[in-house]
């Protein structure tokens, strides 16, 4: 056995988990405030689907946190910027074209310290439980992937 198999096979999600985005906008919505982190390579994209410049996305819709640049969120709701009516459904303006972020729900992290914390995330997310398996493999991946750009189809949503 590799070594990496051996690492995936520790993990509590060896078998996989099932995940189906149901386009709620529940990852995206308040109600505490967060941070959305994007980087150059998606502010570019971002601005170029906005039809605007990546200075005038960072002047309506960008803030910078310490080092870091984050989308901004509406001051009541603190859902992102983003989030809105679309087609007549809350939906994501910016889907296609979303951050890496945003890319791996619900594969991140906190939400897969333990199973208590992903069935705690289950709770909000109607998607985790349901739906399509993936592997330990491809969650991996997917949790390590940062450049979405280069490999679109390595997204969870």
């Amino acid at each position: 056995m590799s070594e990496i198999e051996e690492t995936l096979g520790t993990r509590w999600y060896a078998g996989g988990l099932h995940f189906a985005c149901r386009e709620c906008g529940g990852c995206c919505a308040g109600p505490t405030e967060g941070y959305i982190w994007v980087v150059e390579p998606e502010i570019e994209r971002i601005a170029e689907h906005l039809n605007v410049t990546p200075g005038e996305l960072r002047r309506r819709y960008l803030r910078q946190a310490g080092l870091r640049t984050t989308i901004v969120e509406h001051r009541t709701t603190k859902d992102c910027i983003f989030l809105g009516q679309v087609e007549g459904k809350r939906r994501c303006a910016i889907y296609t074209v979303r951050p890496n972020q945003c890319r791996t729900w619900p594969f991140w992290p906190e939400n897969l310290s333990d199973l208590d914390a992903w069935n705690e995330v289950g709770r909000r997310c109607p998607g985790i439980n349901s739906g399509r398996h993936y592997s330990c493999e491809e969650i991996e991946r997917i949790r390590k992937g940062t450049r979405w750009w280069e490999h679109p189809k390595d997204t969870a949503g």
